[in-house]
């Protein structure tokens, strides 16, 4: 199939279709990704897991997840992005109703590891598909409307997801996905146009099965840390990852161009990106636990108890993304991660006792301040970085390294906070709570110094849309418009 020009306009009857098809569809990526936190203590209670059993409920997801978005983004670009976004729903739909009726952990993370790769196929085939579609002139304002009703969908996804899981029960966390998957199927067949690349190059699969081995070992063995298997996980994880970068060094396409790596500002800023998920994705695996468990909080509160985060998000990460297309990205980025590290450290002084407006509120402002004013200007100096060939694939590994910090913190942090495998959920987070919080607060921070030393006082920066708080957009295949989704967190 050859490539066709981008001619839906933003006002059209087809473009609101397209619209409403990727808002749909990557809609119930970002809803399951901030609902399935808080539904945690609920399926550790009916499972009767431990934290390491939840460890893996959300380690299964971000290991495909994180490993397969460039080859799904390529095999978009291949195969048909419509294809593709339609494949990667049915997969998302069917592992979600896998996922519902899970009687044990272990099945659940294996039904959580098929929704990651539907996830995988259909996240960047939303946007890509917008960026495809819309003429020029009009994509700006496509994108807008998407990452803003997306925004809308992280919004109310923890009000929804804790009324469903104290209500009826946590199993509903997923069945809502089917019927949202169903609607967007009939949208994309019926109202989307098929795109692609035209490229007949070949896909990665070495580099995608290898790069999966290596995440799937490393975080057994930080998981299962006090196991007899564990060091042999650890080895045989560090040696797939080896064996990844030299597939990617001498394939003819790799998934991940290495070169890319050669710009230090593109180097600095997706260490920076690691730096700053990792705290984030462990806070936030940690703080929906210490809300439930050791204060008390309904499923319910301890979502809407973290709204305040993505309201901020959703207010002040485009006015930072302007303001580092003023000034540059260096100062955003040097300041927002440390007062991001500044909010979980706060948010790691949480007890049982503790007000929600004393004792959660200060906290969850100042984290979601300093991730407002990090994330647009984060994503927008990492396209600055790399030429308009290379934005796409840019955005895509950039994506991928904020996903697989997340997996690392979720996989890590409890051992190092001393947290036992096996323990029970109660327990862990009891004894081990503030000191991963600290842990996860010296992290983030630390991605505050890495920008300082290695973005440029007048770096390049890429205008970016609003962005969604919820990180669910990673797109190799996107090529970059005027302008650009600036990935959120998860």
């Amino acid at each position: 199939m050859l490539p066709t020009p981008p001619t839906l306009r933003f006002d059209s009857a087809a473009g609101r279709w397209v619209i409403g098809a990727t808002v749909l569809g990557s809609g119930i990526a970002f809803l399951d990704g901030t609902v399935v936190n808080v539904a945690l203590p609920a399926i550790g209670a009916d499972l009767a897991t431990s934290l390491t059993g939840l460890q893996w409920v959300v380690n299964a997801y971000l290991i495909t997840l994180s490993s397969l978005l460039l080859l799904g983004g390529s095999l978009g670009d291949r195969l048909g992005r419509r294809r593709v976004f339609v494949v990667g729903l049915v997969l998302f739909a069917a592992a979600s109703a896998l996922c519902a009726m899970a009687p044990s952990a272990g099945y659940l993370g294996a039904a959580r590891a098929l929704q990651g790769v539907g996830g995988a196929l259909l996240v960047p085939g939303s946007l890509a598909i917008i960026a495809a579609t819309f003429h020029p002139d009009d994509r700006a304002r496509a994108i807008g409307a998407w990452s803003g009703l997306a925004s809308v969908t992280s919004s109310i996804g923890p009000f929804v997801g804790g009324w469903l899981i104290d209500s009826a029960s946590w199993r509903f966390v997923f069945l809502i996905n089917i019927p949202l998957a169903a609607v967007a199927i009939w949208i994309a067949i019926v109202h989307v146009p098929e795109t692609s690349s035209g490229t007949r190059d070949p896909v990665d699969v070495p580099g995608a099965v290898l790069v999966t081995t290596a995440l799937a070992a490393l975080s057994y063995a930080a998981i299962e840390h006090g196991s007899d298997l564990a060091p042999v996980a650890a080895v045989a994880g560090a040696i797939a990852f080896v064996a990844f970068v030299l597939v990617e060094h001498y394939s003819a396409h790799p998934m991940l161009p290495l070169g890319l790596f050669g710009s230090r500002q593109f180097s600095g800023t997706n260490l920076t990106t690691f730096a700053v998920y990792c705290g984030l994705g462990g806070a936030m695996f940690l703080v929906v636990l210490r809300l439930q468990i050791s204060m008390g909080y309904s499923a319910l509160e301890a979502g809407s108890a973290l709204v305040p985060f993505t309201a901020i998000m959703a207010v002040l990460s485009s006015r930072a993304g302007a303001l580092s297309q003023r000034i540059g990205a260096r100062i955003p980025l040097t300041v927002g991660p440390v007062v991001a590290g500044a909010g979980i450290l706060l948010l790691g002084g949480l007890g049982p006792g503790d007000t929600y407006l004393t004792g959660v509120l200060p906290g969850v402002v100042t984290f979601g301040a300093g991730m407002a004013i990090t994330v647009a200007p984060l994503t927008a100096a990492v396209l600055g970085s790399v030429s308009d060939q290379q934005a796409g694939v840019a955005s895509g590994v950039n994506n991928a390294v904020a996903r697989f910090a997340g997996l690392i913190a979720v996989a890590a942090l409890p051992a190092l906070a001393g947290i036992g495998v096996g323990e029970q959920i109660a327990d862990s987070i009891a004894g081990g709570y503030t000191t991963a919080m600290l842990i996860a607060a010296v992290a983030t921070a630390s991605g505050g110094v890495i920008a300082a030393i290695t973005v440029r006082r007048t770096a390049a920066v890429q205008p970016t849309a609003h962005p969604d708080p919820t990180h669910a957009c990673g797109d190799a295949a996107l090529v970059r418009p005027p302008q650009t989704f600036a990935a959120p967190p998860t």
